[in-house]
């Protein structure tokens, strides 16, 4: 696997895929892998020639109250995990590489970005719809993986992608979770013991309301069970909410719909979406 930290070095090797005809398929991280990032990687191996994967902690999308600082970084465990996983390339580039002294644009992505997350962390979405079209136009792949656990943040990037007309296919791969139901996620390194037991109480939480909607429950009620039994938990409850599944505006019960959840347990903030079927 070659492992990249500056952008000449990085086109370079991009052009001699082109030049080649290859197909990039790309998976952006922020390291801290773990198995969900790696079914990402084995879906971008059967889509693409070659599989280029990025790690870069976003400065720009976390807020002045957030884990920036703490976030966990295993550069040396992430690399052995892609270069054993068939990674052709991993781009790993520095913060001033990204954010050279004098960069001033910003990507903002209204609409899909504005409820749920973007309520709750303002301008966190600009600082990730930046990051992506910058990898985006250094990477320059045909095909592009994200987890749905991240399922606004999927949105955000697939409007971008249509809205600014990049020729790539963006894919969403369902969300990994451990044997007890748990999301897979970066963050779950923080929990204490009796939190992470406690934790699956959210996926439990919204599989519960998603079957209670589907079979005709009233959704007002169903979301405040939800909420209820998170409380219950031990968690401090962000928002539980139903949402289109394609706008993340008002839910359409003809179209696709998406619960989703973001909350606080022992400090740390684990979000969980499921999809609710169409009635």
């Amino acid at each position: 696997m070659q492992t990249v930290r500056q952008l000449p070095e990085l086109r370079d090797t991009i052009s001699g895929y082109r030049a080649a005809g290859e197909r990039i398929a790309f998976v952006p991280t922020m390291g801290a892998l773990h198995a969900g990032h790696m079914a990402l990687v084995a879906e971008a191996k059967l889509a693409g020639n070659r599989v280029v994967v990025s790690i870069f902690v976003n400065p720009k999308q976390f807020g002045p109250n957030e884990d920036l600082a703490k976030y966990p970084r295993k550069e040396q465990v992430d690399s052995r995990l892609l270069s054993d996983a068939g990674v052709d390339l991993l781009w790993l580039p520095p913060v001033e590489v990204m954010y050279p002294e004098g960069h001033s644009t910003n990507i903002a992505v209204s609409g899909v970005s504005e409820p749920l997350d973007g309520a709750t962390r303002p301008g966190h979405f600009d600082g990730v719809a930046t990051v992506v079209a910058k990898l985006f136009n250094q990477v320059k792949p045909d095909i592009a993986l994200f987890g749905e656990k991240d399922f606004q943040q999927l949105g955000v990037i697939r409007r971008m992608v249509a809205d600014l007309d990049f020729d790539i296919d963006v894919r969403g791969i369902p969300t990994q979770r451990d044997d007890d139901g748990l999301a897979l996620s970066s963050r779950n390194v923080y929990l204490m013991p009796e939190d992470r037991a406690a934790a699956v109480a959210l996926p439990r939480a919204l599989g519960v309301a998603a079957k209670a909607i589907e079979k005709g429950d009233d959704v007002d009620a169903a979301l405040a069970t939800a909420r209820a039994s998170l409380e219950a938990a031990g968690f401090e409850v962000d928002y539980v909410e139903l949402a289109d599944a394609e706008t993340l505006g008002a839910p359409v019960a003809a179209k696709p719909r998406r619960l989703l959840a973001a909350a606080r347990i022992g400090g740390t903030r684990l979000i969980d979406n499921i999809a609710v079927e169409a009635s």
